[in-house]
């Protein structure tokens, strides 16, 4: 699976090939409603180094840490640390403690969630595990069985703690 699809152009640029990421045409990241960055769309100049897809039919075990934006539509288990966004998309499952800055979850998360910005919850989404957040979005359809504490200033603490020191 390619993280980036070459897209053929022609004009004044001779037929060069640009990159495409496969998140500029994601209807999921550009309905993201709660996310204070800059929306991806069509025409965007690529994301930045940073930005990563794990895709569908891959699995990993471990620590997972990194910078950026990361959409995961594999199997995952273990342990997620980040300062930024995680997606789980409609085919993640994710069997894992996370903490980050903001997790938007179409998919399965099975787990103890501490996220220092935002949860987004969708639809499709399955979440089993306690949940820590400066603010939480369920949307109707979504199963949550868990606990939830929303506390911004013990969030952000325990976050500062917890994440790497980059």
């Amino acid at each position: 699976m390619a993280l980036w699809s070459k897209v053929e152009t022609s004009g004044t640029d001779g037929g060069l090939e640009r990159s495409r990421h496969p998140l500029s045409e994601s209807k999921e990241l550009n309905s993201m409603s709660m996310l204070n960055t800059e929306k991806i769309s069509n025409g965007s100049p690529a994301p930045a180094a940073g930005d990563l897809l794990l895709g569908k039919g891959a699995r990993f075990e471990g620590k997972l840490t990194f910078q950026g934006t990361l959409r995961m539509d594999a199997v995952f288990v273990g342990t997620i640390i980040t300062k930024d966004v995680l997606i789980i998309g409609e085919a993640g499952k994710i069997d894992a403690e996370i903490t980050c800055g903001t997790i938007i979850i179409h998919g399965e998360v099975n787990g103890k969630v501490q996220a220092t910005n935002a949860v987004e919850i969708h639809r499709t989404a399955k979440v089993r595990g306690d949940i820590e957040t400066a603010s939480l979005a369920v949307e109707k359809g979504a199963i949550f069985q868990g606990s939830c504490k929303m506390d911004r200033a013990a969030t952000a603490t325990t976050a500062k703690t917890a994440l790497p020191v980059a």
